[in-house]
């Protein structure tokens, strides 16, 4: 009957492959032939399929229980298998193995070749021969914040926001060349994010490389390169948001990166994000960073890293007054503020990083300086930012950290709540300080946070986070001490 259905199925696929029906068809001795040599074909793949399955279970075997890692980034090829950590898959180019097993069973499934597998919630599409890969991107993250406790009504504020409203798409095509774009509707209005063109390979076993281009994501600290569907608290660190080139996280240029098996290294040299304005030239931005995993294991990772960055600003886009969240982002009032400030040449900054994990529980410290230059023959204006923050996971879930990029990524939670299980809990905590110096209106300030976060699947996750601030400005409408609470709360979809 097999026979038969396989038969049938191949006869449709060949009418329906004819361009011109009005035009004389083969005879039935033809026609009867052309089916017989499909089905002995589609026989032949389907050996093959079984065997090639049978032969990676075979060498799978011996790693079954072992977690399997996924780059958050889609356009990375995969991580050496030795001391990998879990977290959530998304595009990932395949092995040898795997791309020869995708492309037989695409040909045998589908009378097109194209194959379509469900991973973060949307479809992945493969071609029949392996070459094309494509798939479509999406981030709704909706935040709500109140803030009480101030000295000042006006910051005793409660707002709700979208932190991130994204669409977007991701590919490849063939084994080197690898594309993403994705929009931002958060703001009700269309921003352009990450949207680059890129190129990878091999240079020697377990020493890889890729260069991208196009606008790119900042690789800069820890949480400075970790997505915003992935941070650990709401709000990344004041050293993430302060200590920051003047084009903020994102920058229009060229990148290129290297990879081994403890670690990475990138160099960026951008200039404005995008912006359409071409009537004068773009400030400069070059960017370095390097992260090393001293120690590397399923179950232990020790985080090492280091980076700064150099910018050239031109005249007219060189104010370099800040106003940086301290104790969330919804709460426009609660700020630290240095007041009008212009006349900035350039900027230098620079920072390290120094954490880990453990089993469930990971830590992470991060401090940064920023140097910017000002005209006039006046002193450097000086920002200075630290953090250090910690999480321990109550369900035995491994932080979702990523050796490849040195950041963090999706969780990849043991037990979901869609399958009968609690999800992964894990609580949070997190002391950062921040203070603008050298300029005539300094000022400072910190905040305390503690944290949960319930993660139900690897892209679905609920946050709270309890944050006690504390402001000293001297410019703006908040002038003086002050300090309060916000309490935060955050649900998030990452497809």
């Amino acid at each position: 009957m097999i026979r038969h259905l396989s038969t049938g199925a191949a006869l449709v696929a060949l009418v329906a492959a004819t361009p011109a029906l009005a035009q004389p068809g083969p005879d039935r001795d033809e026609l009867a032939e052309l089916v017989r040599a499909q089905a002995a074909e589609i026989a032949a793949l389907r050996q093959r399929v079984e065997r090639l399955e049978a032969e990676r279970t075979a060498a799978a075997a011996p790693q079954q229980g072992a977690p399997v890692l996924a780059t958050r980034e889609p356009a990375e090829p995969a991580p050496a298998a030795a001391g990998t950590q879990p977290y959530a898959p998304q595009l990932l180019p395949p092995g040898p193995a795997e791309r020869d097993v995708e492309r037989v069973r695409a040909a045998a499934v589908t009378a097109s070749g194209v194959s379509t597998e469900w991973g973060q919630g949307l479809p992945v599409f493969h071609s029949a021969d392996g070459v094309f890969s494509f798939k479509p991107r999406g981030r709704i993250i909706f935040d709500a914040s109140t803030s009480f406790g101030s000295d000042h009504e006006g910051r005793n504020l409660t707002t709700t926001g979208m932190r991130a409203l994204r669409m977007g798409l991701e590919g490849t095509v063939g084994t080197h060349f690898f594309y993403q774009f994705e929009s931002d509707f958060s703001e009700n209005e269309v921003d352009v994010v990450t949207a680059f063109m890129g190129w990878r390979n091999r240079i020697a076993p377990g020493l890889d490389y890729d260069v991208r281009v196009g606008h790119l994501f900042n690789d800069r600290g820890f949480e400075g390169s970790t997505g915003s569907d992935s941070t650990p608290f709401l709000e990344r660190t004041v050293v993430a948001t302060a200590i920051i080139p003047q084009r903020a996280f994102y920058g229009l240029g060229i990148m290129p990166r290297l990879f081994w098996k403890t670690g990475h290294a990138s160099l960026t040299l951008t200039g404005d994000r995008i912006d359409g304005d071409q009537s004068t030239s773009d400030n400069r931005t070059v960017l370095a960073r390097a992260h090393w995993n001293p120690i590397k294991s399923n179950r232990q990772v020790l985080h090492l890293g280091i980076w700064g960055f150099d910018e050239m600003l031109q005249p007219g886009k060189n104010t370099l007054t800040r106003n940086t969240v301290i104790g969330g982002r919804f709460n426009g009032a609660l700020r630290l503020s240095t007041g009008t400030l212009i006349g900035g040449t350039g900027t230098t900054g620079y920072g390290v990083e120094l954490g880990g994990y453990a089993g469930p529980l990971w830590l992470m410290a991060e401090a940064g300086e920023r140097r910017a230059r000002l005209d006039g023959g006046r002193a450097d204006f000086v920002t200075r930012a630290w953090s250090v923050g910690g999480g321990w996971f109550l369900t035995g879930d491994l932080p979702p950290y990523n050796p490849r990029l040195g950041s963090f990524g999706q969780p990849k939670v043991l037990r979901p709540i869609f399958e009968g299980g609690p999800g992964a809990i894990e609580l949070t905590a997190r002391y950062e300080s921040l203070e603008f110096d050298d300029i005539l209106t300094p000022a400072q300030g910190w905040a305390a946070t503690l944290g949960v976060n319930w993660y139900l699947n690897s892209f679905t996750r609920f946050q709270v986070n309890a944050i006690h601030w504390n402001t000293q400005n001297t410019a703006g409408a908040y002038a003086g001490k002050d300090d309060g609470e916000t309490l935060s709360a955050r649900v998030g979809v990452t497809f």
